[in-house]
């Protein structure tokens, strides 16, 4: 099966597409498709790739992505809640090639414009969420309008870009497939130890191969692409589970030696793991 691209399952006559996506109807592959995407988590954490970022969501996180742009958000299986997201795809000729360029629409163009790259929303987020998660309950009409809504608060809200400009590529059938593998096995056994040798195997390539082949796609090294993963799955720890100290942490994330996980903790978040659980908890 060609896991790239993914086509919407939208009816013809649909211009927005509003879907619910909970259980075994959560897509945890990697995919891209041609409609805008906005996402809300109204339950859940896990993980996200969007283009070449890779971080954690949770519940009430709202995310935009562009079309064409390839994701994977994987559920945290250890998570005691079901994952529950509510999406909403489109296109900016949904409502015809010329709606959105009318002079009423002239604040969206940001919106659109941000969208190419993937970011998520950090502001406007209680009245975003009162939209997003009712919307599916209102007739057409008050749909249309409700989107309206929704994309003027995001275009006002404050964003935090996600992917980088050299990511934006469209991956053809057997690349998609075989870049989808890639990141599962990662996100799936980042805790135990991962090896060149093992991925490079999963992607039949040699190890020299594929380390150029994952650096030209993604924007960075697979090593450095691991340790992202593995510092978010630390994060989560520190964050939500106070019991566990930070040696504990450190091998739970797939790291097996504290010292280094200490060094590549305060290289990407700026702080100690004990700083940054120390801010969580904080009154």
């Amino acid at each position: 099966m060609k896991v790239l691209p993914f086509k919407i399952p939208k009816p013809e006559n649909v211009t927005l597409y509003i879907q619910k996506y909970d259980g075994e109807s959560f897509y945890e592959k990697l995919h891209q498709h041609e409609e805008i995407q906005i996402s809300i988590f109204v339950e859940g954490e896990g993980t996200y790739i969007i283009g070449d970022c890779v971080g954690e969501f949770k519940k009430n996180d709202i995310f935009v992505i562009g079309e064409n742009l390839p994701h994977i958000f994987k559920r945290d299986a250890a998570f005691e809640q079901e994952t529950f997201m509510i999406s909403l795809f489109f296109s900016k000729n949904s409502y015809g090639d010329h709606f959105f360029n009318l002079p009423e629409f002239e604040h969206f163009n940001a919106f659109f414009y941000d969208a190419v790259l993937g970011f998520e929303v950090l502001s406007n987020k209680p009245e975003l969420s009162f939209l997003l998660t009712k919307i599916d309950t209102n007739s057409k009409y008050k749909q249309f309008t409700s989107f309206l809504s929704i994309l003027s608060l995001i275009s006002e809200a404050e964003k935090q870009t996600l992917s980088s400009l050299i990511n934006l590529k469209k991956y053809d059938g057997d690349e998609g497939k075989r870049m989808s593998d890639i990141f599962q096995y990662t996100m799936t056994n980042f805790h135990r130890e991962v090896t060149l040798d093992n991925v490079a195997d999963i992607a039949n390539m040699t190890p020299n191969a594929f380390c150029r082949y994952f650096k030209q796609r993604t924007n960075k090294t697979f090593v450095n692409f691991l340790i992202d993963i593995r510092i978010g799955n630390a994060c989560k720890l520190l964050t939500k589970n106070n019991d566990l100290n930070i040696t504990e942490i450190s091998y739970k994330s797939g790291f097996n030696n504290l010292a280094n996980f200490n060094r590549k903790f305060k290289a990407i978040k700026g702080v100690t793991p004990s700083d940054y659980r120390r801010k969580q908890f904080a009154p």
